[in-house]
């Protein structure tokens, strides 16, 4: 039996709104609960609740389907966190067999994540005090041996912090067999903590940090000189760049050097390997485009004693435009003839950061995801609701620049969660559509305490207008609950904040779902 035939189960349930909802699949909420996974409390849902959810839900669905999940939640949506999580609480269930050893192995894809599933193993197993880590899940154990002979010296080296549980602690514990005599030197380097210290921007910079200079001024041009050679030496990551252009900025690089920078940022083989959040480069657009404080400024220009490089900062605005142009150029199925809505969430309970350091909010994410789409669409309308409906024009090919005056506006249509009103404007203005999209965390009630509800709307839409239409969800924050019945009345469930959701769509345009993508997966 497939997975998603499951969620055929009619299971009228209600949402934090109190308004009626749906059910899904034990296997449906799973993955939904995982891809919009931050550690952090949610708006409606404390990260204990969470991670009891996240818990019971393991409980209820087949072990080869969670540990596929962990490990396509690692390598096809790139998050990091919740893999490690969920191998640990797999281990705790399942035994048997060597499928722990191979999610483990699957879920490491840096050599810190042995550390840092070692330390979530201690947490979520409460090895506490005197309990700590002297005993591992066997298969866990294989696993990770696996992976410690997938990394060389200087991914170990880059990667070998201070932390609960440390690269030594780690050797010790699993006990790993060198494949050949090269891997055995880098475990004893590994034991005896003289691993050769690895060249990276960040050591780098931090040894620059350290010295004593003459003059604010000998600092600054030392900084400026550093700087140049980590960009042509090509050893600042993409990501890395994206998080550093201010910082590249006020060192002054020369002009060559901010070229090279663009030239990175906007090659599309360069942005496929970085297989970076799409909200990475916003965040990295508005750190450019965000005025600093006059007195910071004044603070910082003074410590560098250079005013920068601001007249560059088109040139990488543009880079960062054609860098999310370049994540989008995959998306398929949009031509002239197809006629799309896409709709935003932008409600209070969107307006929450993902994590406790981000200042991108759930909205965020969604408008994102929604400018994406749109910039591959030659028919199609965009619009936002909360307390209510507004469609607003904005060109194709300016995907950050959309969101950023979808955010400049969002305080026109109130903070509600109204998401009835799109098919209510739909059915009103009788307008056929293909493919209506809501990019929503799925909480929509009626908020004017009327009869709609968006679950009958839809199916007086389908019936009377449009029969062909295909409503989407993109659940961006896997509460648990749906506001439509899925799998009827082409009613579809995405979930994530990856530009890999996209995937999914592609999937269920041919038949298929989410949950397909990901029991595809191989272990």
């Amino acid at each position: 039996m497939k997975f998603n035939l499951l969620s055929k189960v009619k299971t009228i349930v209600t949402n934090y709104e109190g308004a009626k909802a749906f059910k899904m699949s034990a296997e449906m909420e799973l993955y939904t609960t995982v891809v919009t996974w931050s550690l952090n409390d949610t708006f409606y849902e404390k990260d204990e609740a969470r991670m009891e959810r996240l818990r019971k839900l393991i409980a209820q669905c087949n072990p080869v389907f969670v540990g596929k999940l962990a490990v396509y939640a690692r390598t096809k949506m790139y998050m990091r966190s919740v893999p490690l999580v969920l191998a640990t609480e797999l281990a705790k269930l399942h035994s048997g067999d060597d499928l722990v050893a191979r999610v483990t192995d699957g879920v490491v894809g840096r050599a810190d994540e042995i550390t840092e599933l070692l330390a979530c193993y201690q947490v979520l197993n409460q090895r506490n005090g005197a309990k700590k880590l002297n005993r591992l899940s066997k298969q866990m154990q294989k696993g990770l041996s696996l992976a410690f002979n997938r990394f060389d010296e200087y991914q170990f080296a880059k990667y070998n912090r201070d932390g609960a549980v440390k690269l030594r602690d780690a050797l010790f514990l699993v006990h790993p067999r060198a494949k050949d005599d090269l891997q055995q030197l880098i475990f004893n380097k590994i034991v005896a903590n003289n691993l050769q210290a690895p060249y990276t921007w960040e050591t780098e910079l931090s040894a620059l940090g350290q010295l004593n200079f003459d003059s604010v001024e000998a600092k600054a041009i030392a900084f400026r000189a550093k700087w140049e050679q980590l960009i042509d030496s090509g050893k600042v990551g993409y990501m890395a760049l994206l998080r550093n252009l201010r910082n590249i900025q006020d060192a002054g690089v020369s002009y060559a050097h901010f070229k090279k920078v663009c030239a990175t940022l906007s090659d599309g083989e360069q942005v496929a390997k970085a297989k970076q959040f799409p909200f990475r480069y916003l965040a990295a657009y508005r750190e450019l485009i965000t005025p600093t404080n006059a007195v910071q400024n004044i603070a910082r220009v003074a410590k560098a004693a250079i005013t920068g490089n601001k007249g560059y900062t088109g040139e990488l605005l543009d880079a960062l435009e054609k860098a999310v142009q370049a994540s989008a150029a995959n998306i398929r199925g949009f031509d002239e003839n197809t006629r799309v809505l896409l709709a935003c969430d932008v409600s209070g309970s969107m307006q929450k950061p993902i994590s406790a350091k981000s200042k991108v909010l759930l909205y965020d994410i969604g408008l994102m995801l929604a400018m994406l789409l749109q910039s591959r669409c030659n028919n199609v309308e965009v619009g936002m609701f909360g307390n209510y409906w507004k469609t607003i024009a904005v060109p194709r090919h300016n995907i950050l620049g959309n969101v950023q005056e979808f955010y400049r506006r969002e305080g026109e249509v109130g903070y509600s969660t109204n998401g009835y009103l799109v098919i209510r404007d739909l059915i009103d203005r009788r307008v056929q559509m293909d493919k209506v999209m809501l990019f929503t965390d799925c909480q929509l009630w009626n908020s004017n305490f009327g009869p709609d509800d968006i679950q009958k709307l839809w199916v007086q839409y389908k019936r009377t207008i449009a029969p062909t239409a295909k409503l989407y969800l993109f659940d961006l924050a896997g509460y648990g609950q749906t506001p439509l019945q899925l799998l009827q009345n082409d009613v579809y469930l995405i979930a994530g904040w990856s530009d890999k959701v996209f995937d999914v769509l592609a999937a269920i345009e041919k038949g298929g779902s989410a949950l397909d993508l990901i029991n595809k997966i191989d272990l």
